[in-house]
């Protein structure tokens, strides 16, 4: 599993190398320098040859300046590396999302996306930091030190054969415990993550309702229940320590009780104890960090399937060249028998459409809440794909065209009037890169945007707020639209796109659409019939069926529910 993350270190191959080896080289000088102090003990300090004091003593600080200048290196390249491999993956993964269809997003919670972007992917670079100088590093140093303290005294080195054991089947069983621990800790992470983002995207509707404590007391719930599911994963690395120290402290008792005998029976010198003893240290170490290294690799693990959920999800749409057109000519559109259900859903949303809208005309869609209006026109983009049946755009099948060149062509100005933060030109360039100031201008004046733009002190240079926190719902909607039109689009659908405007300036906006593009075809979703009894056919949805097609006053005459919403909003305006 982890082998499928190693193409992310592109870019950064050579310090991955690099890492290893110069860790390597740092760990025969720090093995080296036990080596020297013994010959010094031995042979230096006991037969007082001050000189090979002096002279070990000029070699152990080299090889400890040495060690030190290799160890800086690694970490140094080991940094670069870890951090080369976080940002390749990271970019892969957000690029993944971005190709994501709407079927696709579905199956992960926003919440969920953003720790995977951000707390795995961090966890995962910080592992591969350790892999490159840990995971390396202590193997080697383990090897090294077991093969010294052998070649000093096999029988005392016996003692190993009997503690290792007994922490390798310790690091195995808490790394057997810990996968299912940490991966309800990522769940738990990803809830607080969700609980966040749902208030502070709401953070003005939970204030105009003075519902902070409400929303404190929830999030509390959340935060309590990921640090109790935190310390039930975090407790087994507490358990571990103990663990670990236990073992090594009888190791180091176990030497020097056994070694001390040896010393005082002259099967052993006190410079070969004392070496001895420091490769103890340096085995003990090794398999401490072989033991963490471990239970990072159990959470890691957690954290991999979730980026790999996300990197192996398919593609619902094949690759562009297998795509056979790339123009929407005119502008027709046919529904020929569709149902559709979301992913996961035993429910039809749509039920056996069947129904042509002609190119150039503007065709309306009504219907009560949840009658599958938005779905409806969903489908026309391929921002999901129909369960059964078929729509063809000028007569062919949609799936036949590239769907990036088809969003382009068939462009949604969606109910969520979305702004991104920048300034009104750069957020205009969203539906052209090249827009010219001009052609800006003339897609605000469509749009009855010009005028409030215009007037800003900025223009088109005025500040805009993440979300379009600074501008009015109808401001949005208008900017929005003129963002839209400069796609320069076949097929135009408002989702509801004016509710937030004046019947004045909607009646304008539509006034100059028609004038800007009298072809263009133009599919509007509405709750008011005034926005739409001028369209060329209304369509009646309800319950995901088609109710009635016609205009305003077929529809008055012989669809129910279309004169009943029709009574109602005429009761509506003559009670204000």
């Amino acid at each position: 599993m982890f082998f499928k993350l190693n193409k992310y270190y592109r870019g950064y191959i050579a310090f991955a190398i690099l890492c290893p080896l110069f860790m390597i080289l740092e760990v025969f000088g720090d093995v080296l320098i036990p080596s020297l102090m013994e010959s010094t003990i031995d042979n230096g300090v006991m037969n007082q040859n001050i000189d090979l004091v002096i002279k070990n003593g000029k070699y152990m600080i080299l090889v400890a300046l040495l060690a030190l200048f290799f160890g800086v290196v690694s970490t140094f390249f080991s940094a670069k590396a870890a951090q080369g491999f976080g940002a390749n993956l990271r970019n892969d993964v957000f690029t993944k999302i971005q190709s994501f269809s709407f079927a696709s997003l579905d199956q992960f919670e926003i919440s969920s996306l953003i720790t995977r972007l951000t707390n795995d992917i961090v966890f995962l670079s910080n592992l591969a930091r350790m892999t490159l100088r840990i995971a390396v590093r202590a193997p080697v140093m383990f090897i090294m030190a077991i093969f010294m303290a052998i070649r000093i005294n096999p029988k005392l080195s016996m003692i190993f054969a009997i503690s290792l054991p007994i922490i390798a089947i310790g690091a195995f069983i808490l790394m057997q415990v810990a996968l299912p621990r940490f991966r309800k800790f990522q769940k738990s992470f990803d809830q607080v993550n969700n609980r966040t983002q749902e208030n502070l995207m709401a953070i003005r509707v939970v204030k105009a309702f003075t519902r902070e404590d409400y929303e404190v007391e929830k999030f509390e719930d959340k935060n309590n229940n990921l640090l109790v599911t935190s310390l039930h994963a975090l407790n087994l690395l507490v358990l571990m320590m103990p663990l670990m120290m236990l073992v090594m402290f009888s190791i180091i008792i176990s030497v020097f009780w056994f070694g001390g005998n040896l010393v005082l029976k002259g099967s052993m010198q006190a410079g070969e104890l004392f070496s001895f003893t420091m490769y103890v240290g340096q085995i003990l170490t090794s398999v401490i960090n072989i033991s963490a290294y471990v239970i990072n690799l159990s959470r890691a693990k957690v954290s991999v399937e979730r980026i790999l959920e996300v990197l192996n999800t398919e593609p619902e749409f094949a690759d562009d060249n297998t795509y056979q057109l790339k123009e929407v000519k005119k502008g027709n559109v046919c529904f020929k028998d569709v149902s559709f259900k979301y992913p996961n859903t035993k429910h039809r949303s749509l039920r056996d459409i069947n129904l042509e809208i002609e190119a150039g005309s503007t065709t309306a869609i009504i219907g009560s809440t949840g009658s599958a209006k938005t779905t409806l026109v969903q489908l026309i983009s391929r921002l999901y794909d129909v369960t059964s049946g078929e729509i063809l755009i000028d007569n062919q099948p949609i799936d036949l065209y590239d769907p990036i060149a088809l969003r382009d062509q068939v462009a949604m100005v969606l109910q969520e009037n979305t702004l991104f933060s920048g300034t009104i030109r750069s957020n205009m360039q969203w539906g052209k890169e090249d827009a010219t100031d001009e052609e800006i201008i003339t897609a605000l004046k469509i749009s009855q945007a010009a005028d409030f733009v215009l007037n800003r002190p900025e223009g088109l240079d005025s500040k805009v707020e993440r979300g379009g926190a600074n501008f009015s719902g109808g401001q949005k909607q208008r900017l929005c639209i003129a963002r839209t039109l400069l796609k320069n689009p076949k097929i135009i659908i408002f989702d509801d796109s004016t509710s937030a405007v004046d019947m004045q300036t909607e009646a304008n906006i539509r006034e100059g659409l028609n004038k800007y593009n009298p072809s263009l075809t133009k599919i509007i979703i509405a709750q008011r019939i005034s926005s739409i009894q001028h369209a060329n056919r209304i369509i009646v949805l309800d319950n995901g069926e088609v109710s009635g097609i016609g205009t305003h006053e077929e529809l008055l005459e012989n669809n129910i529910i279309y004169r009943e919403i029709y009574e109602s909003q005429q009761r509506g305006m003559m009670a204000e």
